[in-house]
């Protein structure tokens, strides 16, 4: 007998139980995520299948694969342009740079017309009326396809690179006009990467803004031409004495043979050189269909003679250049824009100046692997009388001393010590040369060794970097960099924990001017290019001592003192011994930067303040070279002529600061060569000069004076009755 199933027992009536709320939620999200990637799936699967009809098999899909190749390059390679296009975009925001409408003639401190800066827009030559066949030479010479590229000439380059490959070094260069146009107008002469870029991209805007005769036109502008001159038009005055739209064949090709190389080609430096670049010019003419070899015949056996100019000095441009930026400083408010403007520059020390870093990097430059120089000489009043911005402005105008930012190196303790100073040290007290640590930062001394215990004048003298570092932290960076921007520094510096040791970037010039507080006793340097600046009736504008800002003292006697006393022992007994005098006893401080590529020496004495760099463009270090090598070497060699005839000053609080004549041994420098003599110019201006010179023609030419009337006129000046004089 089958049991009966049990019926299950109905629940009891009551309130159903809803699900938890956040299943729900689960629930949901769940077919929400499903049906996602189910439709990208569907979508994708959709997108294969079409793409099916494309499918490219055999030899087809290699072109396939590398046009998808092509187009992914060529979009990075768009972002990258577009990336290193960017400071040419910066630089081109507002156009073309103003051309400055100022008209300068500059004198020296003498009152001797030294140059020109500044062309008025009325005074430039429409390409149109120059001769053609000038602006045929300069085509031929500088850039044959000028109307067939866009600013970048490819077919150029490969060949300039071509020439250079076979005669193993660089003979023929590959920019065209219009990347030298936007040199001149944009960039600086710096060798580098980063400048050959922007060069390119300015060039293109050129092209895109400016028609090919506008290019051309502002290239033959502004152009520097040798012999202080810029552009076609001027160069054209200066060398033949005439107007350029009558310059004939011959001298069309001399000036154009300056663009390569305007000092070294310049026919009143060295006209055999300029006849032979012109008949290189002439060669390039024939060979770019220009013109046929029976056309430059006549030019080759008659070339251009330069108007005579061998009793004129070389115009120091780096000086004018700078000093014509400090005219449009002063001068920005004035009404007038036509000036002249009486300097602080002694041409007889700027050609020492120049001599002295020419010699010197002539005769050690391979062998330190030093190719650039700078120097910056200043005054006891804060003048700046020589200003040596480069080896060769011809080949580059870029200023080293007053735009090149470079470590100083050891040179830039001056201003810890002074701060040290100033705090309430003094040369004598005792200090410990031992490992110190800032934060992560260990320095090191120059040979990985510590004195110990020792004096905070031995430290200076010995350019120990332990105890500058240890200095700065005790009076406080901050307080170093405010000193140091105090003496006249006007590059702006980090005061963080490195600037003991010269890390921060500073020009020649700010070395010059930080200095020159020292023989000034403690004052304030007052640095200036400009005497002053009057208009061509004589009416003064302006003048320095009236309008300068009064000196005021930047470091206390006391400090002034102690410094004093330990930078003379540096080229006594330290560092800088290449540097010692022999008429003054000098104070000074050497400089070389980590891996040797700045050499520095900034010295002084009562007379004048100066500051010496060596390095190469390129930031390649040097041949293990110092600051007391070659700066030092070249500051001793200025300054032994320099104080030639002049009343030697004292440096302040320096027991016996000029000893007697002789007692001073100066160490000699092997290859050093003779010390030069310095030419001091007349203290008279040229028209002075002009009457007293024909005056000493006439003398010369009188017939002379027989003896017995020179008797007689001595007899009655002797029997002459004399004025009486009343007693007072």
């Amino acid at each position: 007998m089958v049991s009966p199933v049990p019926r299950p027992v109905p629940p009891k009536p009551g309130k159903r139980k809803l699900p938890f709320g956040l299943i729900e939620i689960d629930a949901w999200l769940d077919s929400s995520l499903w049906r996602f990637f189910h439709g990208i799936s569907r979508f994708w699967e959709s997108v294969t299948i079409f793409s099916r009809r494309f499918r490219v098999r055999g030899p087809n899909r290699i072109a396939v694969e590398l046009c998808c190749e092509a187009l992914t390059l060529g979009l990075v390679g768009f972002v990258l342009l577009l990336t290193l296009a960017q400071p040419a975009m910066k630089m081109t925001r507002h156009g073309l740079p103003q051309q400055a409408d100022f008209s300068v003639q500059f004198l020296d401190r003498h009152g001797n017309e030294i140059g020109r800066r500044g062309i008025l827009k009325a005074n430039a030559v429409p390409i149109d009326e120059m001769p053609d066949h000038f602006v045929k030479a300069v085509l031929a010479t500088e850039d044959r396809r000028f109307f067939e590229h866009w600013g970048i000439d490819f077919l150029g380059l490969a060949r300039a690179l071509g020439e250079n490959a076979r005669a193993g070094g660089v003979v023929q260069g590959g920019s065209t006009l219009t990347q030298q146009l936007a040199k001149n107008v944009f960039l600086s002469n710096e060798r580098s990467l980063e400048r050959k870029i922007n060069e390119a991209f300015l060039a293109l805007w050129l092209e895109a803004n400016l028609t090919k005769r506008e290019i051309l036109g502002m290239y033959l502008d502004r152009a520097y031409m040798g012999g202080g001159t810029n552009g076609a038009a001027a160069a054209a005055e200066f060398y033949f004495g005439k107007n350029i739209r009558d310059v004939n064949l011959p001298e069309a090709a001399m000036l154009a043979g300056l663009f390569k190389a305007p000092t070294q080609y310049a026919p009143h430096n060295n006209l055999p050189a300029a006849r032979a670049r012109a008949n290189v010019v002439l060669g390039a003419m024939v060979d770019a269909g220009f013109m046929t070899e029976g056309q430059v015949v006549a030019a080759r056996r008659h070339p251009a003679t330069a108007v005579d100019r061998a009793s004129a000095l070389p115009a120091p441009d780096y000086f004018l250049d700078y000093a014509f930026d400090e005219i449009q400083r002063i001068a920005s408010d004035f009404p007038q824009r036509t000036f002249v403007a009486r300097t602080t520059i002694d041409m007889g020390l700027q050609k020492l100046a120049d001599e002295s870093v020419d010699f010197h990097l002539r005769q050690f430059g391979k062998t330190y692997g030093v190719e650039e120089g700078a120097m910056a000489v200043l005054d006891d009043e804060g003048g700046l009388v020589a200003l040596v911005g480069g080896r060769d402005y011809g080949l580059s105008q870029f200023n080293r001393a007053t735009r090149a930012l470079r470590q100083p190196g050891s040179s830039f303790k001056a201003y810890v010590y002074a701060s040290a100073m100033e705090n309430g040290h003094k040369p004598t007290d005792f200090i410990v040369d031992g490992p110190v640590r800032v934060g992560n930062w260990m320095p090191q001394n120059y040979g990985n060794s510590f004195a110990g215990r020792i004096q905070i004048q031995d430290a200076m003298a010995r350019s120990l970097n332990t105890v500058a570092v240890k200095l700065s932290q005790e009076v406080g960076p901050g307080k170093v960099a405010a000193l140091a921007k105090s003496f006249g520094v006007e590059t702006p510096l980090r005061g963080d924990k490195t600037i003991a040791l010269g890390t921060n970037e500073v020009t020649v010039l700010d070395q010059a001017t930080g200095y020159s507080v020292f023989p000034a006793g403690g004052l304030s340097s007052q640095r200036h290019s400009i005497e002053q600046i009057s208009l061509a009736d004589g009416t003064i504008l302006w003048d320095a001592r009236r309008d300068l800002p009064p000196r005021h003292r930047v470091l206390s006697e006391q400090a002034t003192k102690s410094m004093n006393e330990m930078f003379v022992r540096i080229p006594e007994v330290g560092t800088a011994r290449r540097a010692r005098l022999s008429m003054t006893r000098a104070g000074g401080k050497t400089g070389t930067t980590q891996g040797y590529r700045d050499a520095w020496f900034v010295g002084f004495t009562g007379n004048f303040t100066a500051a010496v760099w060596y390095g190469n463009d390129s930031f390649k270090p040097t041949n293990k070279l110092t600051g007391g090598g070659l700066p030092a070497m070249t500051w001793q060699r200025f300054m032994e002529s320099a104080h030639q005839g002049i009343d030697l000053r004292p440096i302040p609080f320096i027991d016996n600061p000029i000893p007697a004549p002789g007692s001073i041994e100066v160490a000699k420098t092997e290859g050093a060569g003779d010390i030069p003599r310095i030419t001091r110019p007349s203290l008279v201006n040229n028209q002075t000069q002009k009457v007293l010179a024909d005056l000493e023609r006439l003398m010369q030419s009188a017939a002379p004076v027989p003896p017995g009337k020179l008797a007689s006129a001595a007899a009655r000046s002797t029997a002459r009755p004399q004025p009486a004089v009343a007693n007072p």
